[in-house]
């Protein structure tokens, strides 16, 4: 643990000796009022003596010393991945401590979740709302595929709002013994290698417009606080680029609403994005519609309308009940620990390519780095470091570094331009390909494919693409779709 030297006592007379030493657990953690009153409390005379120069005197202790008190660690940040790392240490054995300002935050997200995710987390059937068994990706000149054809009738795709599913964690964890604290991070500082952790936060009670200034002392801090991460300021952990998401949730009448019970749409194309794809998710009572780039941020709003104008037909007569948007990684950051502090979820950068998901790598990274805590600790006794929080790095990256990769691929390939696209969609059309690709959604794993199935599959790319290239030689209206064009709004009209 840190220490406060004393400005003016840097000479300590011997009988100064004669002070109590007060336990290191006595510091951290305290307020620094406290700390000042735990300090040394010599004979009369020396203390008199020396009361106005004597600061708070912290211990360093360093990695793999056993503790007289529980490892005490920070999580920044209450969405899944502070969530799950908050539940895994205090159920470890570590003094825990979440801090969240938005206790009700509803960040836009398409909200899916795979099946694996809800026994693994275990996760109660009231917070999903709708249970996906079919999607329909559509393909820039509008044409429809059907997918979902190899689900067995146990396989579906969860869809839940983010403001329940994050509140049920938060939750849980609070039971199992997290400290909840409502607070905004302002920022964390560090004396020494081996000292505790400085956290500034300003503080707020209920109804609060304005928070208290507010500090405490950790042994380590997990940074879960999104893609805008302070705690990644912090640590230098780099730049990366990001993508911004915008969503509008959307009431729509109860006959439309049947239609989209278990359905969810893709749509992909330069009109919705182009980098990315638009979406109409089933939620609740109403669906999400949205989409997302990282190359041409600031025509967003023409790129949801766009989404809105291909789904025009099935949503006409809905009301917008709200309006979000938020930042979204597109790659890990250069940097996820630095000493004793590290990041998950999306202040490490923690979403897919070409998918875009991010909750359950975001639960994954929380709890991993919270049981590599606890199991380098031994349950809280121990202090531990960097090379504990390196271990769930090297874990998280030997796990899932291949699902990434082919993400990345698949968005560099087929998202480069329309005629890609539509090759992309004419592929969704395989069982095979459908297989693979839910296998791998739906289990969180890479499956690996039949050899002589994945010649015949390149093959039929390759003569997507062919295809998709000629036509648009031939008549590039049948690919191009324009913001809201009337030949877009003539495109949805049902056939007679």
């Amino acid at each position: 643990m840190a220490s406060i030297t004393a400005a003016a006592s840097a000479v300590a007379a011997p009988r100064v000796q004669a002070q109590r030493r007060v336990a290191p657990s006595a510091f951290v953690g305290a307020p620094v009022a406290r700390r000042q009153t735990l300090v040394a409390r010599p004979a009369q005379k020396a203390q008199q003596q020396q009361s106005r120069s004597t600061a708070v005197q912290v211990f360093a202790v360093r990695d793999g010393q056993v503790l007289d008190r529980p490892l005490r660690v920070a999580v920044i940040g209450g969405g899944p991945s502070g969530a799950c790392a908050a539940e895994s240490l205090a159920k470890g054995g570590c003094e825990t401590y979440l801090i969240e300002r938005k206790m009700d935050n509803c960040k836009p997200c398409g909200g899916a979740i795979p099946i694996c995710m809800v026994e693994e987390f275990d996760l109660p059937m009231e917070i999903i709302d709708r249970r996906v068994t079919k999607m329909k990706m559509i393909s820039p000149s509008n044409r429809e595929v059907d997918v979902g054809k190899t689900l067995n009738e146990k396989e579906w795709i969860g869809m839940c709002r983010r403001e329940v599913f994050d509140d049920f964690l938060r939750k849980r964890a609070d039971k199992l013994g997290a400290n909840l604290i409502n607070g905004l991070f302002m920022g964390l500082e560090q004396s020494s290698a081996d000292g505790p952790i400085t956290i500034r936060y300003n503080a707020y009670k209920e109804g609060d417009k304005v928070g208290t200034p507010s500090t405490m002392e950790v042994d380590l801090v997990i940074g879960a606080d999104g893609a805008n991460s302070r705690v990644a300021k912090d640590i230098d952990a780099g730049e990366y680029d990001y993508a911004i998401a915008f969503q509008e949730r959307i009431r729509i009448p109860d006959d439309k609403m049947d239609y989209y019970k278990d359905l969810a749409e893709m749509y992909v194309g330069d009109d919705v994005s182009p980098d990315f794809y638009g979406w109409v998710f089933p939620k609740y009572d109403h669906v999400a519609v949205g989409t997302g780039t990282v190359v041409n941020k600031t025509a967003i709003k023409q790129y949801q309308q766009a989404t809105r104008d291909r789904a025009k037909v099935k949503t006409e007569g809905g009301q917008i009940i709200r309006v979000e948007a938020h930042p979204i990684p597109e790659h890990p950051r250069p940097r996820r620990v630095k000493g004793r502090v590290t990041l998950v979820g999306d202040a490490a950068g923690y979403v897919t390519k070409c998918s875009g998901e991010g909750i359950y790598f975001a639960a994954k990274s929380g709890r991993m780095a919270g049981e590599a805590i606890v199991k380098a600790s031994e349950g809280g006794k121990k202090m531990v470091g960097e090379r504990a929080l390196r271990n769930y790095l090297d874990e998280f990256d030997r796990k899932y570094w291949a699902t990434y990769k082919v993400l990345d691929i698949l968005q560099k390939v087929f998202y480069r331009s329309n005629p890609a696209r539509e090759a992309f969609v004419e592929m969704c059309e395989s069982s095979y390909v459908q297989k693979m690709t839910f296998d791998s959604y739906l289990y969180k794993t890479v499956v690996p494919g039949n050899p002589l199935d994945d010649v015949k599959l390149l093959v039929d790319t390759v003569g997507s693409l062919l295809r998709s290239n000629a036509l648009r030689a031939k008549d590039s209206n049948s690919v191009n779709v324009s913001f809201g064009s009337k030949s877009n709004e003539e495109k949805l009209q049902p056939a007679a």
